[in-house]
């Protein structure tokens, strides 16, 4: 019984630190574009934070829509389209950027990018439960 109840009550993993610091470090650079180029330059990288953010949120939407044990293969096919979905829209959200609103500084653009991209190296970190401090 006492299994049941603890597979029944898992918990879904909280991915908000993780796009807070996406979106946080996409700022950092925009404000280093800012002091550096002015406007053009910080919204060159807000842009380049933005195509990271995006598709890492409809991974998280598309990837982890249904949890559970007694259905592995249905989870496993939601994370590969999830990541095929997600291939797909950051490959769209660049040629939407780079046709339409071309970025007036592409470096500060690719360095926003991967520094976002880089934080998910910290997902371990960030999306696991925090203790509460025992008083």
């Amino acid at each position: 019984m006492h299994r049941a109840t603890a597979g029944a009550a898992r918990r879904q993993l909280d991915f908000t630190r993780l796009f807070l610091a996406q979106g946080l470090a996409a700022l950092l650079v925009a404000l280093l574009g800012l002091w550096q180029t002015g406007i053009p330059g910080a919204a060159s990288a807000l842009m380049g934070g933005l195509v990271s953010l995006l598709p890492s949120l409809y991974f998280v939407r598309r990837g982890l829509r249904s949890r559970g044990g007694k259905r592995v293969r249905v989870n496993v096919l939601n994370l590969y389209q999830a990541a095929m979905g997600k291939f797909g829209l950051t490959v769209a959200l660049f040629a939407i950027v780079f046709v339409t609103v071309p970025p007036s500084n592409p470096a500060l653009f690719f360095v926003a990018y991967v520094a976002a991209q880089l934080m998910h190296w910290l997902t371990p970190w960030l999306a696991r439960e925090r203790s509460t401090p025992r008083t």
